[in-house]
């Protein structure tokens, strides 16, 4: 990796990594076009980041989206096979970056696990959100939660689905004045008010969190028994310390199931990763099993890193009479040291550089280290 720092971007230096972590687990590279057919977003949009999207025409007449999203693609075009399909990619999308403002071409990596899934599958899948986020940060966190036991709650208390919804919002708000409104609209009993307004405050290391769950929602016993066997996988790996439960993250109910997670890193407010279970898009989109995976924002790593980026490591000056063989052989004996070099006469404007060689009278002289 040494070497390829200096050929490769911050953002290709993650790809690397993250390529070959989810290869050594056997997940296979997945390579697809740079666009689709609109329907495919426009019937899906709450399933994206953004509902903008840009399209062309194509010379048939078909209206085409340039990829805002691998995941609809990926589950859209793989083929059907037994057992499990591995498939993981580094890809570039296209949408709106709130970082920056209008559309921006976004490198993206991630994986995909489709078909039979289990609970080591879907523990794996959670083990490689981990240390994908460990992979490109020295501080992170993974936020967990668990639809599956948020809906059965609700479903126990009501049936009206604009409830559901209402109160899901409040509780992905951590706001729990208006969730105590929403349960009274609702006619829900201020017992019921304050188990979902305790679900909204859960928020912990796993080890204290799912036996307090299981008490706010004992009958929850399946997702339970997934939280604690996943549980049982990180603390293996040791991982869990770097995971948490929390509630708070939604998802929405008409494609995620299950388990939805996001990835944090320090520096940055918002999830750098996320991702989850989403059966219900794999039966929307006409394709048998399930599906788990995450999605790694690459372009939100120029928020993290903050160390200086140098378009060189050497700048060699020279002057007009040097001789060109002996600068030739000083600025070679530089690379052969593994140093990049640029030599010129004068300095370049905007130019960084970690260190400044003049080559005088036959030799290198140093003078400054960076700008």
């Amino acid at each position: 990796m040494g070497d390829l720092k200096q050929v490769l971007r911050r953002e290709e230096q993650a790809i690397y990594r993250l390529r070959a972590l989810y290869q050594s687990f056997g997940y296979r590279p997945y390579k697809m076009n740079k666009f689709e057919e609109y329907d495919l977003y426009a019937h899906n949009k709450s399933f994206l980041q953004s509902e903008q999207i840009l399209t062309f025409t194509d010379t048939d007449g078909r209206l085409m989206a340039l990829k805002p999203d691998v995941t609809l693609s990926i589950i859209k075009n793989a083929k059907e096979t037994a057992g499990l399909q591995k498939l993981c990619y580094s890809e570039t999308v296209y949408r709106p970056s709130g970082a920056y403002g209008g559309f921006r071409e976004i490198m993206q990596a991630g994986l995909e696990c489709v078909g039979d899934l289990d609970l080591f599958a879907t523990g794996e899948v959670t083990l490689l959100a981990v240390q994908s986020l460990a992979s490109v940060a020295g501080r992170y966190l993974l936020d967990l939660s668990h639809l599956g036991v948020l809906t059965g709650a609700l479903d126990e208390l009501t049936g009206s689905e604009q409830a559901k919804r209402g109160i899901l919002r409040c509780i992905g708000q951590k706001n729990p004045h208006e969730l105590a409104a929403v349960c009274r609209e609702a006619g829900l009993s201020e017992d019921a008010c304050k188990r979902l307004q305790a679900l909204a405050k859960l928020h912990g290391p796993l080890p204290e969190t799912i036996p307090a769950l299981g008490k706010l929602c004992p009958n929850q016993r399946a997702e339970l028994a997934e939280l604690e066997g996943l549980h049982r996988m990180l603390e293996t790996a040791g991982a869990a310390e770097h995971v948490v439960l929390d509630l708070s993250i939604g998802g929405d109910m008409r494609y995620y199931n299950g388990l939805i997670f996001q990835g944090f890193v320090d520096g940055v407010a918002e999830p750098i990763l996320s991702g989850g279970r989403y059966d219900s898009l794999v039966a929307k989109l006409g394709k048998r099993g399930g599906a788990v995976g995450f999605a790694v924002y690459l372009d939100l790593l120029e928020r993290f890193d903050r160390s200086p980026d140098y378009d060189v490591d050497v700048l060699l000056l020279y002057g007009d009479e040097c001789n060109p063989a002996a600068l030739h052989k000083a600025a070679s004996g530089l690379r052969d040291s593994g140093h990049t070099v640029r030599v010129e006469q004068s300095r370049p404007k905007g130019l960084h550089y970690r260190q400044l060689y003049q080559f005088k009278e036959g030799r290198l002289e140093h003078f400054e280290e960076s700008t």
